[in-house]
């Protein structure tokens, strides 16, 4: 496997959210293959069994499964050299705690990965994607429980080891700091409470959330220390939800505020991932608040030697933060926040940003000094087609801006090696389960029932993307 050491502009996806194929080539199902769909006024369901009243968008995605060749097809004409995808863990292992892995699931993203090397694209693969086999939710408990760490490792190990010589960049799990957020109980850590009726709104034991989120962080650590025993040059990355965080005011307040959510939010995961070690400040946070976790000697020691070789992360949007609570208040990536009054907002209510990524990537590199990829960046939007045609101005607009943004923190040092716009596709809605809140810079016209003939349309997003790939980092500059 060579590719040229250049920058990997790219694009990136989540299994469950394209690929659709449900339960073929001997697949299990997953946590999202009972996630219901939902609407920006509708919230999803997480139902145990497959009601058949309900439409489960994962079922079908894009069908991605099938249409994988094309699709990479048009990822070469778009000229990415890099491709973020998931491998759904139910494929490989459908129950999660079988002793051997299923072949055709295997086989499966071995063509995937041999369509993207045709091609000169790069695999960038994650390997938790807000997805594990259901079966490991209503038998353990998710990571709840320490032995799905060792389930989780038999299933990262087999596929590193299977895939060793096609794909170089991994990344363990994605942005797993919603954890630290009760919503994110059962999509990142498999932990689901039988009484909860909304799990977006779950019952929450602090103590067992933060528990079953060092289990993935051991998960994590050995999943890296397996990839470096094998000596081939293989980088695994940790991906955190960077959601930049300013104070409202001056008010002293609102900065200690600032600060303090910025560190429990922002920092913990990724210092834990990077660093080897618990940070001073989320102590102090465990005796506050009475959260009482298991951490061995040994664990401390996997945490050290399990540390990720870059650092990765998505950034859509920021938010304020403020001491006072009488203040209008917007949504955002998995956390919302104070409207700033200086940032316009998407129509699902999300600030745009662009100079929040040089600061960010600024803060990231002081913080860390690995090599960082933006692994997610895109805008969603309700395009509209027309003739054939779709004209998404807003969307150039928006990943323009934070594209300069973005070569200016280059300009000033900044170890940036990688730029992923999420989406190539229009995808399915992780939030919502929806096809109306469009990212892509391919138009799939699909609705949100599932209807439609499925048919790629490039948007004028595509082009332009194009062409700024071929520009490289010296133009818009």
């Amino acid at each position: 496997m060579k590719f040229e050491n250049k920058f990997l502009w790219g694009g990136a996806t989540a299994a469950n959210q394209i690929e659709g194929g449900f339960l073929e080539g001997e697949s299990g199902d997953s946590i999202s293959d009972h996630l219901t769909q939902g609407s920006k006024t509708k919230v999803r369901k997480f139902t145990k069994t497959i009601d058949s009243n309900e439409y489960y968008p994962s079922h079908k995605g894009i069908d991605f499964y099938h249409d994988f060749p094309e699709d990479i097809k048009l990822l070469g004409k778009l000229g990415i050299r890099a491709f973020r995808l998931s491998i759904k863990w139910s494929r490989i292992f459908p129950n999660g705690d079988e002793s051997e892995p299923n072949k055709k699931g295997l086989q499966y993203y071995d063509r995937i990965f041999d369509e993207l090397h045709k091609y000169n694209i790069a695999p960038v693969v994650t390997l938790s994607h807000f997805d594990m086999p259901i079966n490991l939710v209503s038998k353990y408990n998710g990571f709840a429980n320490r032995i799905v760490v060792d389930l989780f490792v038999r299933y990262a190990s087999t596929v590193i080891k299977y895939f060793k010589d096609k794909v170089k960049y991994w990344i363990t799990f994605n942005e797993i700091n919603f954890a630290c957020l009760p919503t994110g109980n059962l999509e990142v850590l498999g932990v689901y409470n039988n009484a909860t009726t909304d799990y977006t709104n779950p019952i929450d034991n602090q103590s067992l959330r933060y528990q079953a989120l060092h289990n993935v962080f051991i998960a994590s650590a050995l999943t890296v220390k397996y990839a470096h025993s094998l000596n081939l040059g293989i980088m695994v990355g940790c991906m955190i939800s960077h959601v930049t965080l300013y104070p409202l005011t001056s008010h002293p307040t609102d900065q200690t505020k600032t600060q303090e959510e910025d560190a429990l939010f922002n920092n913990f995961c990724g210092d834990v991932q990077v660093k080897g070690e618990y940070p001073f400040y989320i102590k102090k946070y465990f005796d506050d608040n009475n959260i009482k976790i298991s951490i061995s000697n040994r664990d401390k020691q996997i945490l050290k030697e399990g540390t990720v070789d870059y650092y990765t992360f998505s950034y859509y949007m920021s938010n304020c933060v403020s001491h006072s609570k009488n203040n209008e208040t917007t949504a955002g990536n998995l956390l919302g926040g104070v409207k700033n009054p200086y940032l316009k907002m998407s129509d699902w209510g999300w600030q745009i940003d662009p100079e929040g990524l040089y600061y960010t990537l600024f803060k990231i590199y002081d913080r860390y000094h690995l090599p960082i990829m933006i692994s997610e960046n895109g805008f969603g939007a309700q395009d509209v087609i027309k003739n054939g045609v779709i004209h998404d101005q807003y969307r150039i607009e928006y990943l323009k801006k934070h594209i300069y943004w973005m070569k200016k923190a280059i300009n000033q040092g900044i170890n940036v090696f990688s730029y992923m716009v999420w989406s190539p596709f229009d995808i399915v809605s992780s939030s919502t389960g929806e096809m109306d809140k469009r990212y892509g810079l391919i138009y799939i016209d699909m609705n949100s029932k599932g209807e439609g003939s499925l048919a790629r349309i490039p948007k004028d997003s595509f082009y332009w993307y194009q062409s700024e790939i071929k520009k490289g980092l010296t133009s818009s500059l």
